[in-house]
């Protein structure tokens, strides 16, 4: 039996720790700790078959010393054994006032406050183990279904001692799949929330089972040239992920290296793009790696206009800013971009003659000075001929830039947003994902 069977029993073994470890701080010494765990079922499928299942119940506290302008970081798992995890705590606090003796100190280092806690949980109506082999697989049947699903409670904590605390939980899950035909071809898909909704799973599953069937059609050749392109949400998605990287960061944008450098001389993407970090959804947390609050909403782009970057403590404190509760990376974290007005039934209708591109991948920047963004097409791409799907399409290379598919190209948003979570299981369950509609865009630029 694990000793940690509810978000209580988590909550009470890292309240012990962290109250022993304060209790041991000397003079001038500061101390935040975070706490990183999950109780989560595990299904791993190939050919419509389990391959794997398992629940996996993991915790891991991280400890940051500030002490005379300086600052170390250790990590260590938690058993739920207090004697071991106290004795384990000690050893890492002792090891950290070692090291941070040689280390040079910190000019913009930020020292922890107490400017209120917090206690936030989020349950959902996650399918019962038991069950969710069946309900996944049904609408299935005969179909090569090939994938992962993870359910379960995420925590993340914050404490510090100046008598700060946020505690965080969130039950979500994710399906993250492909439908693969006789051809070895393959439609992607993930089907994730907080709540199961049969309904839409089923919607989903159809309609890229249609997807699956229309992967039998002959290949028309795509010559490099611009087109007009159906970017599906989850290749929104992706795109999207491109502004945590040298995007929307404050400290990029001063350093001179964002690709978002030329909203801030004046020119504007289109009035259809807006964008904004949203906490509603309970997703991820909203206090960052020094305990800090970020507002429950903050507009990043609002019809095209550059309103707000992220800016960290750090960044503020080099540049003489106000913080706006950034991470220290300064990346999205739960982020969403404003639906438009095209229906789904619309979509192939309003292509013409085109490109369906439903997911990209290996993206880079090609030159983030003027926001050139360039990678490939993936699963699911089609020729539209006349708002109709009349062939596939082997994988492409775009090469286009942030300010014409999502400024001055950018034909239309739909009316319906998915949301795209992070699937990222290495170590742990990520948080979060954003919530996109697809985009219509006019001279989409592939290179070959």
């Amino acid at each position: 039996m694990s000793n940690f069977e509810s978000n209580n029993n988590w909550e009470k073994s890292f309240n012990q720790v962290s109250e022993k470890l304060f209790e041991q701080l000397e003079k001038d010494e500061y101390l935040i700790l975070q706490l990183k765990a999950e109780n989560s079922h595990f299904l791993r499928f190939n050919n419509a078959k389990v391959r794997q299942t398992g629940i996996v119940i993991d915790g891991e506290v991280s400890l940051k010393l500030i002490f005379n302008q300086r600052s170390f970081s250790s990590e260590f798992p938690l058993t739920g054994d207090v004697e071991i995890d106290l004795q384990i705590a000690l050893e890492n606090l002792a090891y950290l006032r070692t090291e941070i003796k040689i280390l040079p100190p910190d000019p913009y280092i930020v020292l922890p406050q107490n400017q209120g806690s917090s206690h936030e949980i989020y349950q959902g109506n996650l399918l019962p183990t038991d069950s969710a082999t069946e309900i996944i697989l049904n609408p299935l049947q005969g179909i090569d279904f090939t994938g992962y699903y993870a359910s379960g409670s995420i925590i993340r904590a914050n404490y510090n001692s100046l008598g700060q605390k946020h505690w965080f939980a969130t039950d979500s899950f994710f399906v993250d799949y492909s439908l693969i035909n006789d051809n070895h071809k393959a439609i992607k898909g993930t089907f994730s929330a907080r709540h199961w909704d049969l309904d839409n799973y089923q919607h989903q599953i159809n309609y890229h089972k249609q997807e699956l069937l229309q992967l039998n059609l002959p290949i028309h050749e795509v010559k490099p040239d611009t087109y007009r392109t159906y970017l599906a949400p989850a290749a929104i998605a992706d795109l999207l992920s491109m502004f945590s990287w040298g995007g929307v960061s404050e400290a990029s944008l001063q350093q001179g290296d964002s690709a978002l450098a030329k909203l801030r001389q004046g020119e504007n993407l289109s009035p259809l793009f807006t964008l904004k970090e949203n906490f509603h959804s309970g997703n991820v947390p909203r206090f960052n790696d020094l305990g800090e609050m970020s507002q429950d909403e903050l507009p990043l782009i609002v019809e095209g206009k550059f309103i707000n970057s992220l800016i960290s403590s750090p960044t503020a404190v080099e540049y003489g800013l106000k913080s706006n509760g950034a991470n220290s990376f300064e990346g999205l974290r739960s982020p969403e971009i404003a639906q438009g007005m095209l229906s789904e039934k619309e979509i192939l209708k309003a292509i013409d003659t085109g490109l369906y591109l439903s997911n990209l991948h290996y993206l880079n920047w090609s030159d983030r000075s003027l926001g050139k963004i360039t990678g490939m097409t993936r699963y699911g791409c089609f020729w539209v001929e006349k708002g109709e799907i009349v062939a596939t399409i082997k994988d492409l290379r775009f090469d286009e830039q942030l300010y014409s598919f999502f400024g001055k190209n950018l034909i239309a948003l739909t009316d319906f947003r998915e949301f795209i979570p992070q699937v990222s299981t290495y170590e742990s369950r990520s948080l979060g994902g954003c919530l996109v509609p697809g985009a219509l865009v006019d001279n989409f630029t592939f290179t070959l």
